[in-house]
This record gives structure tokens, C-alpha cells and sequence, in this order.
């Protein structure tokens, strides 16, 4: 790739400096993509000698510079923090820098100067005081998108799976989900299948909300009168969904050979199965957004944090699946 993959920084007193550092030792072993970190090249310097690894750092004055610097340093694209980071202890005084490392990024890949974002996790506690005011990467994002209606896919080889309620308690998502909702994250899935995944005719698998999907009604009506007629919908749009399918029976390994992704009603419904199958390796990817974003499916391991022990897997796969979404959308735009 000759366009570089951008990747923010997170919270600087959690993993993502170690996993980044991790990335890039890894990068030919893994096949991971160009990337250049929005960080404090300073932190990271320090960070490696503290943990022992030989990782040289480049300070870029552009991002398109990292391309060239990839094979033989970690380019990073400075951004200074406030106040000296402790692992394991966010400081809401660097707040307004991890928000930058975000926006920043979002900004380069909007005026093709980076091929995709992948995001690093945040602590939203800290952010809340340098005014962040969502509920997660998710909603800021489509935010920076001037308003898009985006929806998270989770994804490891053996699992797709689409949230069409996310950062919700139960009881509010349930009282959010209707058929205008599924129908919409069933269009963005599809669409997203097609242009980001390489699939012609997407696949998908509705799951059910109550247990064995309603049981005609005798266990709940939502299947009946809100997921049934979205599913209709779907098809009529010439969209390939079946459904509503019991969650019991819709994650075994036969199962999953029939879809191409799940839409699933509620947050666990869908990460219990995808952690699951793939606990290391699963990549949070926002679908319906004018870029390509992908992230580690872990948070922010605060309590690892500086050990040298965070397990690298999901940043490669973010990274390496963020490299082929961009290839991927490149040609999609390029045959029209």
C-alpha cells in the first residue's frame, strides 16, 4: 500500500502503546499493512526501552512520508500530552489529546492522505471531562462524518455479526428496536458486504429477540410485529435475509455457513458468540461511514497496562482487515 493506514493513539495509560509497538516488531511476520500512530513519539520511545524492545521511532512532518519509513522505524505523526502518563492511571489533563489523535485521523483519511483509521481503545471516563459526550468511538465518529447513520460490525474469520441496538441497557435498547431500525443497519450490512468485503450478494441471518424467536407469539410478539415485517422489508429491497431466527441455533459452525453476517438485536446477543469463537482475534468495524474504520474488539486493559503482556492479536487483525477493506473499496469505486 502506498497510502498508509492511520492509527490513533487511545488511552495513553492503557495497551494500545504496547500493542502498537508489538504491530510493528510483528509487521512482516503478520503481513501488516504500512500504519503511522498519532502519538507522542516521546511516550513511545520510553514506553519500548522501559519494556526492552527494539523499536525505533520516526517523527513524520506528514503522513505520507510513512509509507517509506514503515520497513525500518514506527512513524509516528507527533501530538504532544499534557502531563506525564502512568500505566494503569488515565489522566483526564491528556483528554483533549487523545480526542486530537481521533479527529486528526478522521481528518486524514477524509482528504485521502491515509487509507483507513483504526482505532485504538479509549476510557471514556477520562474523556468525559475534556467535554467527549458519546457513548463511544461509534457515535463520535459518525459525528466527524457530518451525521452518517453508521452501524458496528464485529468480525473474525468464522463470524461476522451486525448490532442493530449497541451501547444501550437492555431495557432501553429493547424499547428502541423497531423495523425501520432493522431494516436501516440491514441495508448499511449488505451495502457494506458488498463494497468492503468483496461479497456480490450478501447473506444475512436475522436473529430473533426472545428465546426459541417468540414461539409464534406465545414467548413475545417482537418477532410477529417488529423483526418479521423488517426482514419482508429487506427482501423486497432485494437484500438475501432470512429470519428471525432462534440465537440459540444461529452461531454453530453449520449455521454460520449459511449467512455472510448476523444482525443481531442487542449487544450481547452478538459479542457473546463473536468473543466466543475468536476472544483475540475479533476487529470492531463501523459500517455506513464515508471511510474505512476498523479497532481492537478489547478495551483499554488498564490493569495490564505497562507489563508488556497485552496480546497484540486484535490490533494486527484490525489492522491487516482495515489494509483490505481500503483495497477492497479502491476497486469497488474504481468499476463503478
Amino acid at each position: 500500500m502506498s497510502t498508509p493506514l492511520a492509527l490513533t493513539m487511545g488511552e495513553p495509560a492503557g495497551i494500545g502503546g504496547e500493542i502498537a509497538l508489538l504491530a510493528w516488531l510483528r509487521r512482516s511476520e503478520a503481513g501488516i499493512p504500512p500504519f503511522f500512530l498519532l502519538d507522542d513519539p516521546a511516550r513511545l520511545e520510553g514506553l519500548a526501552a522501559r519494556l526492552g524492545w527494539s523499536v525505533p521511532v520516526r517523527r513524520l512532518s506528514a503522513s505520507e512520508e510513512a509509507a517509506s519509513v514503515f520497513s525500518a522505524a514506527l512513524p509516528v505523526l507527533p501530538l504532544a500530552l499534557a502531563n506525564p502518563v502512568l500505566p494503569g492511571r488515565p489522566d483526564p489533563g491528556n483528554a483533549p489529546s487523545v480526542i486530537a489523535a481521533i479527529t486528526g485521523a478522521v481528518d486524514l483519511v477524509k482528504a485521502g492522505r491515509a487509507a483507513a483509521l483504526v482505532t485504538n481503545p479509549i476510557q471514556k471516563e477520562a474523556l468525559y471531562a475534556a467535554g467527549f459526550r458519546h457513548p463511544g468511538h461509534t457515535e463520535f465518529l459518525a459525528e466527524l462524518a457530518g451525521g452518517a447513520s453508521p452501524a458496528m460490525m464485529l468480525a473474525c474469520p468464522d463470524l461476522r455479526v451486525v448490532l442493530v441496538t449497541i451501547h444501550q441497557p437492555l431495557r432501553e435498547a429493547l424499547a428502541a428496536l423497531s423495523t425501520e431500525r432493522i431494516v436501516a443497519v440491514g441495508r448499511i450490512a449488505a451495502a457494506g458486504l458488498a463494497r468492503d468485503f468483496g461479497i456480490a450478494r450478501p447473506r444475512l441471518a436475522i436473529a430473533g429477540l426472545n428465546p426459541h424467536a417468540g414461539e409464534g407469539g406465545t414467548l413475545g410478539r417482537e418477532e410477529i410485529d417488529i423483526i418479521a415485517p423488517a426482514v419482508a422489508a429487506l427482501r423486497a429491497a432485494g437484500i438475501d435475509a432470512t429470519g428471525p431466527a432462534p440465537a440459540d441455533t444461529l452461531f454453530h459452525a453449520a449455521a454460520r455457513r449459511r449467512y455472510d453476517a448476523a444482525l443481531c438485536m442487542y449487544h450481547d446477543q452478538a459479542l457473546i458468540p463473536l468473543k466466543t469463537i475468536d476472544f483475540t482475534g475479533g476487529v470492531n468495524v463501523t459500517l455506513g461511514l464515508p471511510f474505512i474504520r476498523t479497532s481492537p474488539d478489547h478495551g483499554t486493559a488498564l490493569d495490564i497496562a505497562g507489563t508488556g503482556k497485552a496480546d497484540p492479536a486484535s490490533l494486527i487483525a484490525a489492522l491487516r482487515l482495515a489494509g483490505e477493506m481500503a483495497g477492497l473499496r479502491g476497486r469497488h469505486r474504481a468499476t463503478g
